[in-house]
């Protein structure tokens, strides 16, 4: 996965700095030769670490210090002051953690201190599972494979995915590896020879394919079965096909996995660089408006057809729906709301206003259905996908986690099933925590980003409804924090512009601190 890294920049934090200068839980951007680091005080104690967020480069001296972590302002990974560790997704590398000398009023950064290898204490051992077995290799199972072993687990540990390469950055499917900005070798989560280090077995090309609860048992398509101590179900979702004439011709794409946006984009370029080729992206969601955006980027000329009059009010409102689509009109796009396709052809696709959409390529962003055929064969609880407890436990000995799984919403006292990429990483970590006997519930923020040319839209909390929309500041300007609010209470909040206030309404909305929370949307 690609990223940049934070120029070496502040003071020389090896010469030393004033203790007494340092602002509590503020960081300070400075260096150590070379390397870009930050240093934080805490009390009496200061932590030195790098400077850059290991996900896509963030800069950590703009975050926010909670406890003894700091989080990125980009996509809110989560990092240990004290260890480095990456402790929430969507990190999987820790960032360098460096010696700190004080003397008197002077504090100074040394070497980078080489990390600690974590390892069950005898008791945890002991009760650990003889096998762990991940059904799914997207955003949960990748990370909950990772967590196994960076928790100190050494039983065997086998990812089972459904197609190559294995866990991909798949954000960047609709985003930049679409629009051609970003290279091939950035979507791989991992190079290929990083599982076999880590001692996990991935297998992408022998799908599971029945599940024996009684047994503990997975069959794999190939006749292989694997017996698991503990199994962990991240299947994820699988993108939907409306049921038109047309649908399945060759010229008609989904996107979700890596092999889905390679055909967008070889469609896409056909016969040059793109200009004269002709698409039609149906769906007004994040997935269709991000492709929209990413084809523009390569010259072919784009139609947006979605049933409702403001793309993405249902998420988001109307006035925010309507500062996108003003985006992506500025952008080149041709929007048919209110309108339906009813077929697609070798013509293009028709509409059920009788129009008829020129079309060299299709692109269908209607949403997803979890997959929950092996949990379903076996028996679990579903409703809207694997039904979990606070723990993310469907049943003895089996968790799920990612888009697959319905969890309790502990802000909105709901079960809920969310389909964002940072949620499913955590619940993998979460996940992987509590096979090996952490018991804790997961309780994380809900978190997404969504990038249209050069806006970036920031959203935590979840609000499946709202009674009222509060904008606070200008989404003309591109400066302004949005409040979804439910009885009064704010339930989630999207910025723009406005980073640290994202940063600070997850805090607040993870401390259930309603006070902070009003804080931070009223703002400016």
């Amino acid at each position: 996965m690609g990223s940049q890294t934070e120029a070496a920049t502040g003071p020389d934090l090896a010469a030393g700095v004033s203790f007494a200068a340092l602002a509590e839980g503020t960081p300070l951007a400075g260096h150590v030769g070379a390397d870009a680091v930050i240093l934080v005080r805490l009390g009496d104690a200061v932590f030195a670490t790098g400077a850059s967020c290991t996900h896509y480069g963030g800069p950590l001296a703009l975050g926010l210090v909670e406890g003894e972590t700091v989080r990125c302002p980009l996509h809110h990974a989560c990092f240990s002051l004290r260890t480095g560790e990456a402790v929430g997704a969507p990190a999987l590398n820790p960032i360098a953690c460096y010696d700190v000398q004080r003397a008197g009023d002077t504090v100074r950064v040394g070497a980078p201190v080489a990390p600690a290898k974590r390892t069950l204490d005898a008791r945890a051992a002991a009760a650990a599972p003889a096998s762990v077995v991940i059904v799914g290799a997207g955003a949960a199972g990748a990370a909950a494979a990772e967590t196994l072993r960076r928790e100190g687990y050494e039983g065997p540990v086998t990812l089972l995915g459904a197609e190559p390469p294995g866990p991909i950055d798949r954000p960047n499917l609709s985003k930049d590896y679409l629009a051609g900005t970003a290279p091939e070798e950035w979507m791989p989560l991992r190079p290929p020879e990083h599982y076999g280090e880590l001692g996990v077995e991935l297998v992408v090309d022998d799908e599971a394919r029945a599940l024996d609860v009684a047994a503990r048992r997975v069959t794999l398509a190939s006749g292989r079965a694997l017996t698991y101590g503990a199994l962990l179900l991240a299947t994820g979702a699988a993108p939907i096909r409306l049921p038109i004439d047309g649908a399945d011709r060759p010229d008609v794409y989904v996107l979700r996995t890596l092999a889905d946006s390679r055909a967008v984009i070889a469609a896409a370029t056909a016969g040059g660089s793109g200009g004269g080729r002709r698409a039609v992206v149906i769906g007004g969601s994040f997935i269709g408006l991000e492709v929209a955006a990413s084809l523009r980027a390569r010259g072919v000329e784009v139609a947006v057809v979605a049933p409702e009059a403001v793309p993405l009010a249902r998420v988001l409102g109307e006035p925010v729906g309507s500062f996108v689509r003003g985006l992506h009109e500025a952008g080149g796009v041709a929007f048919h709301l209110g309108r339906k396709p009813v077929a697609i052809r070798a013509a293009g696709v028709a509409l059920d206003d009788g129009a008829v959409l020129p079309a060299d390529l299709v692109v269908m962003g209607v949403g997803v259905r979890p997959r929950v055929a092996l949990a379903e064969s076996a028996g679990l609880r579903l409703e809207n996908g694997v039904v979990v407890d606070a723990q993310l436990r469907a049943t003895e000995g089996i968790w799920a986690a990612g888009d697959v799984a319905r969890y309790p919403d502990p802000r909105s006292g709901r079960a809920v099933r969310i389909e964002h990429w940072v949620v499913a990483m955590r619940q993998g970590q979460a996940a992987a925590r509590n096979i090996l006997g952490a018991a804790r519930p997961f309780a994380d923020v809900p978190f997404f980003w969504s990038v249209h040319y050069d806006v970036t839209i920031r959203y935590v909390g979840h609000a499946e409804a709202w009674d009222q929309l509060q904008v606070t500041g200008d989404l003309a300007a591109r400066d302004a924090t949005i409040a979804y609010r439910q009885g009064g209470r704010v339930m989630a909040v999207a910025t723009i512009g406005r980073d640290r206030t994202c940063l600070l309404a997850a805090r607040a909305m993870e401390h259930g601190d309603d006070a902070a929370l009003e804080a931070a949307v009223r703002a400016h």
